[in-house]
């Protein structure tokens, strides 16, 4: 694997991803940030934030799918959440725990920035996720 995810002792584990990714390959593919729409652009899960981090993650499997990537060649994660509270946090775990399970990943997921945001691109929107993915 061209990316390997570890935890430094003198750092906090934190069980939704791993601190540091080091990327030994050498083609980079950077997704755009993927959003809760199905394949003709319909909004998913209005109103449910776990609906909404469930069906970005799997647009964001789709997209690396198309680049010939998969979710252990990815080095990085940006989140953007709308209006976010910490008691917000187990809905997204919620969708996100669902999404792994259908996509079958058992390995940790790369460093993730989680960041709050007035707004996104569309109405009804409630998160946004980026990922950059390393390639041999």
């Amino acid at each position: 694997m061209p990316v390997t995810l570890m935890n430094p002792d003198a750092l906090p584990e934190v069980p939704l991803y791993r601190q540091v990714a080091v990327a030994s390959g050498s083609k980079m593919v950077f997704l755009a940030g993927q959003v809760a729409v199905d394949s003709s652009g319909g909004l998913v899960g209005e109103g449910d934030l776990a609906a909404q981090v469930e069906q970005v993650y799997l647009n964001l499997a789709a997209a690396l799918d198309a680049a010939g990537a998969t979710f252990a060649d990815v080095a990085k994660l940006t989140c953007y959440l709308v209006d976010y509270k910490p008691e917000d946090f187990p809905l997204f775990m919620e969708g996100r725990d669902r999404a792994i399970t259908k996509l079958g990943i058992t390995e940790p997921l790369p460093p993730f920035t989680g960041i709050g945001v007035a707004a996104l691109a569309g109405p009804g929107l409630l998160v946004e996720i980026e990922a950059v993915a390393v390639l041999v």
